[in-house]
């Protein structure tokens, strides 16, 4: 057994964890019952995410402990009596975390149960899947202490749902069922509560034993068309596509192909 197929654990900090097993890492918010956004809980997810980012895992699931994902941020510790100033280098620290996340090279997925709000919506928004149990609700709860969202993801919701849906979610600050959200396009599954750990796992692992580098290319490509616009995409995708025709990962999925027919190739993330 190599060290990459060896589960490695590593405590980012004691409200936020870091686990990888094989090609699966895993960020789990550990601050229940409502998983609060404080600075410490803030702080550990940086590290967990440059903890992910530096590892040599293929997929990243982010969950929380207990029944709820969060309730959002302790408000009067993370926002009260703060200058412009200081709320905006606030609002710096959590863009740059915010960016980092979508552009992770590979395939990222949040399992959400309970309450969904606010600083854990937008943080949800920035991953490229989200599957969601039946008991979960979503809400941008800032208007409700006379705040806006402030590290994107009122126009992340639009990319996924559209203006109105986005603008709507904030002007009411009311919680919506993880179905409405799915019928929007931003929730992709909804599940039993009893079933979401087990089948999210699952379909993180079998993200991570996916072609990472054909999707690390997909990811690249749809967040230029969601910045720049189809021209600004259709100008990558040659450049960004060519390496691909190089990689084992191909080279493999072809002869496997040929062999034993479609769905039986094993990618190495090469």
């Amino acid at each position: 057994m190599n060290k990459a197929d060896q589960p490695v654990v590593s405590a980012t900090v004691s409200k936020v964890n870091f686990e990888q097993d094989g090609d699966l890492g895993v960020i789990t918010i550990a601050n229940p019952p409502l998983n609060l956004f404080d600075l410490e809980l803030i702080e550990g997810l940086v590290a967990a995410t440059e903890e992910a980012e530096e590892s040599s895992i293929r997929a990243l699931l982010l969950r929380s402990e207990g029944d709820n994902f969060t309730a959002g941020a302790k408000a009067d510790e993370v926002f009260g009596n703060l200058s412009a100033d200081e709320g905006e280098e606030l609002i710096s620290r959590f863009r740059d975390l915010a960016i980092r996340t979508e552009r992770l090279p590979f395939p990222t997925l949040a399992s959400v149960r309970g309450l969904c709000l606010a600083a854990g919506l937008e943080t949800v928004l920035t991953l490229d899947l989200i599957w969601a149990s039946d008991t979960a609700q979503f809400a941008f709860a800032e208007p409700i202490i006379g705040l806006t969202p402030i590290i994107g993801g009122a126009y992340r919701l639009a990319a996924r749902a559209g203006s109105g849906h986005a603008i709507e979610m904030v002007f009411t600050a009311r919680p919506y069922p993880a179905a409405t959200l799915e019928q929007w396009g931003v929730v992709n599954r909804v599940l039993p509560d009893a079933e979401l750990d087990e089948k999210t796992i699952a379909f993180a692992r079998r993200l991570a034993a996916g072609p990472t580098r054909a999707y690390a290319v997909t990811k690249q490509l749809l967040l230029t068309y969601r910045k720049q616009g189809l021209a600004a995409a259709d100008a990558l995708t040659a450049s960004a596509c060519a390496p691909l025709f190089e990689t084992e990962d191909l080279a493999h999925g072809i002869e496997s192909l040929l062999a034993n027919g479609p769905g039986h190739a094993s990618f190495r993330g090469r």
